[in-house]
């Protein structure tokens, strides 16, 4: 067992004793065994009733940790980060157990595409229980069959590229570099959008941090993804202009394979879909 595995069962622990916590779960890269040298320890604790000041300090005080930030209750929300007094460095973020429950239902029953809530959705589902692990068990229950609605709703908000990406030509002629990258970034981003909806995957990170593995997981999915991802960046702006468009086009191909009615003809149109 790795350093962190270890600290993430000493600091349960410490958290369990709390007679106002439901369950702690361990989330982010170490609980999926992404995790590297540069990795911290994330914590999700669950609460019955909310936590005072002196419940979310009395841990730190607990391994003498020095406090990197300390937020109050925001968006439903209780969130600090910390280091130990052996360096290791854990964000917490507190719910009330009901407000997960909600936000899961709104996820598999409501459809709703907002990142954040399938963070929420994505972290009990990949987690793992340190405490608390019926509750933990049950929400996970709930989030096991990926709606097929969803899946759809996901494709059809990240088929918006917006206007900017319609401009790119433009961009590029200008050598407007910044502004282009940003449009590039924002595509990919939709793509995987729609590539998560399409793999019936929960996001796990509005940003997509650890796209590799992601994508490495994914059945569905344009031929040597992550690498061409990758080119884009890395390329020259003509070349990954002209990659990021073969992508959208290989997306779309794979969301007609699956859903041949999905994608409304006025839609295909906007999309340059046929020429």
């Amino acid at each position: 067992m790795d350093n962190l595995k270890r600290k993430s069962l000493e600091m349960a622990q410490l958290y369990k004793q709390n007679p106002k916590v439901e369950s702690v779960l361990l989330a982010g890269s170490v609980s999926r065994n992404w995790h590297d040298e540069h990795s911290d320890i994330e914590f999700h604790i669950f609460w019955v009733e909310p936590p005072n000041d002196e419940d979310r300090l009395d841990p730190i005080h607990k391994v003498n940790g020095s406090i990197l930030s300390f937020h109050p209750y925001e968006e439903e929300e209780w969130s600090e980060a910390y280091h130990t007094d052996d360096g290791i460095k854990l964000e917490i973020s507190s719910f009330l157990t009901a407000t997960v429950e909600r936000v899961i239902n709104e996820v598999i029953y409501n459809f709703t595409t907002d990142y954040d809530k399938q963070c929420i959705a994505a972290s009990v589902y990949y987690g793992q229980p340190l405490f608390g692990e019926e509750k933990i068990n049950q929400l996970k229950n709930t989030l096991r069959s990926y709606p097929e609605e969803l899946s759809k709703a996901m494709i059809l908000e990240n088929l918006q590229f917006g206007n900017r990406w319609d401009n790119r030509q433009a961009l590029l002629n200008r050598k407007d570099w910044l502004m282009l990258y940003s449009v590039i970034c924002d595509v990919q981003r939709n793509i995987l959008g729609v590539l998560f909806g399409l793999n019936q995957m929960f996001v796990h990170h509005p940003s997509f941090k650890w796209m590799h593995h992601s994508v490495a997981l994914m059945n569905v999915k344009p031929k040597k993804l992550d690498d061409r991802m990758a080119d884009v960046l890395y390329g020259k702006p003509e070349k990954s202009v002209r990659e990021l468009t073969f992508l959208i086009e290989e997306t779309i191909a794979l969301v007609e394979e699956r859903y041949p009615d999905l994608i409304s003809s006025e839609q295909k149109r906007k999309l340059a879909f046929f020429k």
